[in-house]
């Protein structure tokens, strides 16, 4: 056994996107309870460092960590299943999703960090993520006849996911 730290690699997943809107729409639809259905399902993140996050019928559950409106949002990210208890604690370990926004005239570059990525999830993290800005896009064009299920199916050929048999 060694006293000494060491260092370890960490998996993350990383998506950089140029969306058609100022960083204050986009904070709107990353953050705000009405804006969340268009983009990522049924949610609330509330607006607050410590704030409770709650996405996905409670599936995903979070905190805030970061809150710098409306160029840097950071949360936990834990996944339950959906009988999960409250107080219950996730079986899959905790991860962390980075959200930076950087004015580019009237468009806003946005780069989505999330991490640690279990292997086994990278592809269908990718394909979920893919989705999920897809759609946050398309809304912010004001687009709003795109299916989350059309765009699964077309970035789960994109990242190789079977999506009759995704990883638990």
């Amino acid at each position: 056994m060694n006293n000494k730290g060491e260092i370890i690699a960490i998996n993350a997943v990383r998506f950089t996107r140029i969306l058609p809107a100022h960083p204050t729409r986009v904070w709107e639809f990353l953050t705000r309870t009405k804006n969340l259905p268009a983009w990522f399902g049924e949610g609330r993140i509330e607006p607050r460092i410590g704030g409770a996050v709650r996405l996905m019928g409670e599936h995903i559950r979070g905190t805030v960590t970061q809150w710098h409106e409306p160029h840097h949002l950071a949360y936990t990210w834990n996944v339950f299943e959906p009988d999960d208890a409250a107080d219950a604690r996730s079986a899959r370990p905790e991860s962390y999703l980075q959200l930076d926004l950087t004015a580019q005239g009237n468009t806003t570059l946005l780069r989505l960090t999330h991490f640690p990525v279990p292997e086994a999830f990278h592809n269908q993290t990718c394909m979920g993520w893919h989705t999920y800005l897809d759609l946050m896009e398309a809304a912010a064009k004001g687009n709003t006849s795109l299916t989350r299920a059309d765009l699964m199916q077309k970035n789960a050929a994109l990242y190789g996911v079977d999506l009759n048999n995704l990883t638990r």
